[in-house]
């Protein structure tokens, strides 16, 4: 059974900067598509970044020059680098994995984790 668990939630002014971590278990990590997503209060789920199994990654225009992600396959951990936080950034950011089974796409979610940018 997929399982996500994700670390480093926490409170930071703008400017700084924080590491998400979203350790998964339950398949073969290194095949799978990773993201992260987030959520403020009164709006939609929206991708923030993601990363293929060849680690090709994809950004959000918001955060693109701002935000990283990477992932290592040996610690099946995907992990998101917040730099130059702003106070818009302030969500629940929710770690995402999506596994191809027979050309059937699934995703699967992590429990989130709250990011709060102070100004």
């Amino acid at each position: 059974q997929e399982q996500l668990v994700e670390s480093g939630r926490g409170l930071v002014q703008a400017g700084g900067s924080l590491r998400l971590s979203c350790a998964a278990s339950g398949s073969i990590f290194s095949i799978n598509a990773m993201g992260w997503y987030r959520q403020a209060p009164g709006k939609q789920r929206e991708l923030v970044a993601a990363i293929t199994s060849a680690g090709t990654t994809n950004y959000a225009d918001s955060v693109k020059g701002r935000f990283t992600i990477s992932r290592d396959n040996i610690k099946n951990t995907v992990y998101l680098q917040m730099n130059s936080l702003k106070p818009e950034d302030t969500a629940v950011y929710y770690c995402n994995q999506r596994t191809v089974v027979a050309g059937d796409e699934y995703d699967y979610w992590g429990q989130g984790t709250q990011v709060t940018v102070s100004s």
